[in-house]
């Protein structure tokens, strides 16, 4: 029987540890600590221990000393941050039943409302003056019971039905204008504008940029509401830049930036709905103030704006957004009256816009964060280089053009050297290659002066400018820097060898004079037509002398620079040249120029043989070396 005794000794001490760690753990947790009997098992009669195994004493003191034992594996109550997770993020039911469910909701409620209104005017239950006061009696009575859902917490709800409410209002006020004809415009107007001012204070109020967008709204929707078919220019814009004026005051003081896009969208909106329908040249002057006015209110508006603490992706590109696209269709709008009037009017406008660009990208806001500060900087910056980019064809005709850009990639690589700037050497790289794809393939040109013509002074510009961007990407050590000299420098002896290549064509051009039509039918004509085919021949032969001599000249600098680049151009030059010579020549030229032309071609490669056979720029020593050979 001692080992029954034994056994339930251990039980009741291991059970006595269990409860007071137990206690213990609830004390650390803050819960209130049940009795330890309550863990106990039910009592039975005390039988003696036996003397082999002594019963310890038991002290809460020596229970705290005792180690912890390490936490559960998991846990039925979810950790704080995952509740709060929760509750921040709500799932898609949620959003259902709280949001989408209300929307639709206040929708079926308006048509609802709408449809009764309508079978009870019908049926002349209620006077045209009865439907306009039921119509503004709710909207306001909406307006108030919503004030009573917002002092609950239902947030949400009472936006909505202010929303609900002041739709109600601005359509009574528009059915007493338009359909009953009750009141006078100036009437209409100043209520409507009184219903947008209030819901503007009460935004303003409750810190509610919701309602601020619903005055917005009503705003620009006013004048849509009131009118009258009539033109009235200058009371609709000097309303429009008050609300727009009104819109750059709040988002001065409110980090609400939404307020800007809608209400550069109402602007131009209304802007094109009256261009559409009332503009003529006589008001042009009228009309590009206002829109002059429109341009500098939101230029201005992304420098003052306050920014959010947060922001967020959304509210760091508005600014950058805003600028561009105001930047753009003011130039469009300009574009559209003014160069039906005079072209360069036209230009010197592009070319004022861009200095305006210059300046606001040298402005700096206190409100923008520096990341948006320069975002702002370089697209102001970048707006400008496109204004002037787009102000020479504008201005200027033919290859004066194609001038006019390669001159404007040299000052944009002027400026980028001095402040080290990658920006504006994209956009020098941009420049220059619509000067170079204009050059050969748009700009024909009618040159009577060999040399000295408007052909050659447009390729000595852009030789001139690629050399220029070679030279200066050569002094960098980064991989792209070496790429766009590369580039630039096969681009250059591209260009020269077309240019020279231009002028031999127009030399034997000259020489050919006019071809006469028709058969042979004299002598002489038929003397003209031998001496049509010698001089066909001799410009040929003048081709393959020029690519020889060009393939030489290169050779020689890419010895004496010691540049492996150059020579390969060389040799690809030279390559074209033995292909040219060995299967149009061989066929086409008289029997001296075959002759003259393989016996230069032959001493040209054996002289560049000899020279890397004597190996004067040891090329062998060093691929040996590169190779690790001794």
């Amino acid at each position: 029987m001692d080992a029954p005794h034994s056994d339930l000794a251990t039980i009741r001490q291991l059970l006595a540890d269990l409860t007071n760690r137990v206690n213990q753990i609830e004390r650390k947790l803050g819960m209130d600590a049940q009795p330890s009997h309550a863990l106990s098992p039910p009592t039975a009669a005390p039988s003696p221990a036996p003397a082999s195994l002594p019963r310890p004493p038991v002290s809460p003191t020596a229970a705290s000393d005792r180690p912890l034992p390490p936490p559960p594996p998991y846990s039925l109550i979810p950790p704080p941050s995952t509740v709060h997770r929760a509750q921040a993020d709500p799932n898609l039911e949620e959003r259902i039943g709280s949001h989408w469910l209300n929307r639709i909701g206040i929708a079926a409620l308006l048509i609802g409302i709408s449809y009764f209104l309508k079978f009870a005017f019908e049926n002349n239950w209620i006077g045209p003056a009865g439907r306009v006061t039921i119509g503004i009696l709710s909207g306001i009575a909406m307006v108030l019971w919503s004030e009573r859902f917002r002092s609950r917490g239902y947030q949400a709800f009472s936006y909505s039905l202010k929303a609900v409410g002041i739709g109600a209002l601005y359509l009574s006020l528009w059915a007493a204008f338009q359909v009953y004809h009750l009141t006078p415009s100036g009437v209409a107007f100043i209520t409507m504008l009184t219903v947008t001012a209030a819901t503007a204070a009460t935004a303003l109020a409750q810190d509610a940029q919701i309602l601020a967008a619903f005055a917005l709204v009503g705003g620009f929707i006013t004048p849509v509401l009131l009118a009258t078919g009539e033109n009235h220019e200058v009371a609709l814009f000097t309303y429009v830049a008050i609300l727009d004026l009104a819109t750059l005051i709040l988002v001065t003081f409110k980090p609400w930036r939404r307020l800007l896009v809608m209400s550069y969208a109402g602007t131009l909106l209304l802007y094109i709905g009256w261009y559409s329908s009332f503009y003529t040249r006589n008001q042009l002057g009228v009309t590009l103030a206002f829109a002059t006015l429109f341009f500098a209110s939101f230029a201005a508006a992304p420098l003052v704006a306050l920014q959010p603490e947060k922001e967020a992706a959304y509210f760091a590109s508005v600014p950058a957004l805003l600028a561009f696209v105001n930047a753009g269709v003011y130039f469009l709008q300009a574009y559209v009256m003014i160069v039906e009037v005079n072209k360069t009017y036209m230009a010197w406008f592009a070319l004022a816009l861009a200095a305006v660009c210059i300046l606001l990208s040298l402005q700096r806001s206190r409100k923008l964060s520096a990341a948006s500060s320069q975002i702002l900087h370089f697209l102001h910056l970048a707006l400008a280089i496109g204004f002037i980019t787009i102000a020479v064809p504008i201005r200027l005709d033919a290859h004066w053009i194609t001038i006019g850009w390669f001159v404007e990639a040299g000052v944009l690589l002027w400026v980028a050297n001095r402040t080290q700037s990658d920006f504006f050497n994209a956009f020098a790289l941009g420049a220059l290659a619509l000067g170079v794809f204009r050059l050969l393939a748009i700009d024909n040109f009618q040159s009577v002066q060999l040399i000295f013509n408007a052909r050659m002074a447009t390729y000595a510009v852009a030789i001139a400018v690629l050399g220029a961007v070679a030279w200066s990407a050569a002094k960098r050590e980064d991989e792209a820097a070496r790429s766009v000299a590369a580039v630039a420098t096969v681009a250059l002896n591209v260009l020269a060898l077309v240019a020279l290549s231009h002028e031999v064509a127009d030399y034997y051009a000259q020489l050919a004079g006019y071809q006469p039509a028709g058969p042979p039918r004299s002598p002489s004509v038929r003397y003209y037509y031998a001496n049509l085919r010698q001089l066909d021949v001799e410009r040929d032969f003048t081709y393959s002398a020029l690519w020889m001599a060009y393939g030489a000249m290169l050779m020689v600098s890419g010895f004496l620079r010691r540049s492996a680049f150059v020579r390969w151009q060389a040799l690809v030059l030279i390559a074209a040249t033995i292909a040219k010579v060995f299967t149009r020549d061989v066929f086409e030229l008289d029997r001296g120029y075959r002759i003259i032309s393989f016996i230069v071609l032959g001493v040209l490669l054996l002289a560049i043989s000899f020279v890397y056979q004597r190996d004067w720029l040891q090329l062998s020593v060093r691929a040996r070396g590169r190779q690790g050979k001794p």
